[in-house]
């Protein structure tokens, strides 16, 4: 009889165990296949590879502009990217990214450029150890901005932050005037061979092309000299500072587009190295003979005969 109850009960639970409407798998918890569902995650180490495989290497100046969405699943977010370049790089090399800083008060303004009275005591001042990088250019910056280590150069809408052996020397002393110009944080990147690497982000955010903008030999060059506030020790400054325009073309003549043309042209013929960083379609480009490019192609577009 004992032998005929385990019998039963066995058949019992194997009917329940494959028949969900008894109740014995509803109660059971989910599950997936490990090796189908699991998300595809890229990690420090795959992104290392990859970085080297674009041509990333040891000893390089990079600087960086990253579409984090692009770049796939990641263990550890923006940190992944941003340590798996310092790992390439090594200690001989150094990172960097473009800033700027999270200020909107632009719009707050009058016609000579000054905040308006009624909100110069409501709009912060920067302060290049705190002020946030501006969103527009990925979270990338503001991870790099906060890493240890990490420097970040004073002029507001033109700084940058780096990490590395030249971090120091490329973030200092960066003037309030023409900040994309000679001698500043764009100029040393190209002095030192550096680099550009575009890991996913539109090849019309490419930083270093501010730089040709303000080297090139245009005529009529837009100008901008707007009021900035600036944390002191005794309270806010608030100097005047002038600069290329950098939110539109230098130039009247120049496209809404030119500094994706541009880079697309450089790639065109045969400039620069490209493949993917995660799951992001990446540019690698050398600063030195990419800013002469753009150089060229200015002077060029600008002097063009024209039509009509």
């Amino acid at each position: 009889m004992m032998g005929r109850a385990v019998s039963h009960r066995a058949a019992a639970l194997n009917r329940a165990l494959a028949t969900p409407s008894l109740g014995v798998r509803d109660e059971m918890p989910h599950w997936r296949p490990m090796d189908t569902d699991l998300p595809d995650f890229r990690t420090r180490a795959s992104l290392r590879a990859d970085l080297g495989r674009i041509g990333v290497r040891a000893g390089d100046t990079v600087m960086v502009h990253a579409a984090m969405s692009k770049v796939g699943p990641l263990l550890n977010g923006p940190d992944a990217l941003a340590n798996a370049l310092l790992d390439v790089v090594g200690a001989d090399g150094t990172m960097l990214v473009y800033t700027s800083w999270d200020s909107v008060h632009d719009d707050l303004l009058d016609d000579d450029g000054r905040v308006l009275p009624e909100w110069r005591d409501h709009v912060p001042a920067f302060d290049a150890r705190t002020s946030r990088a501006v969103r527009m250019n990925g979270v990338i910056a503001e991870f790099v901005r906060t890493m240890p280590g990490a420097r970040r150069s004073a002029n507001p809408g033109a700084s940058v932050a780096a990490v590395g052996k030249l971090a120091d020397w490329i973030t200092a002393d960066h003037r309030l005037d023409y900040g994309f110009g000679e001698d500043t944080p764009l100029s040393r990147l190209v002095e030192v061979g550096g680099r550009v690497l575009m890991v996913g982000a539109p090849w019309d955010t490419m930083t270093l092309i501010h730089h040709a903008d303000h080297l090139a030999d245009i005529p009529d060059k837009r100008l901008v000299r707007i009021e900035v506030p600036l944390a002191g020790p005794n309270g806010t400054l608030w100097p005047m500072m002038e600069e290329f325009e950098t939110g539109d073309p230098v130039h009247e003549g120049l496209p809404d587009d030119y500094i994706e043309r541009i880079v697309t042209a450089y790639v065109e013929g045969g400039g620069g190295r490209q493949g993917p960083v995660g799951l992001a379609p990446s540019l690698l480009v050398d600063a030195s003979p990419m800013l002469a490019f753009a150089i060229e192609w200015l002077e060029a577009w600008v002097r063009r005969p024209r039509s009509g």
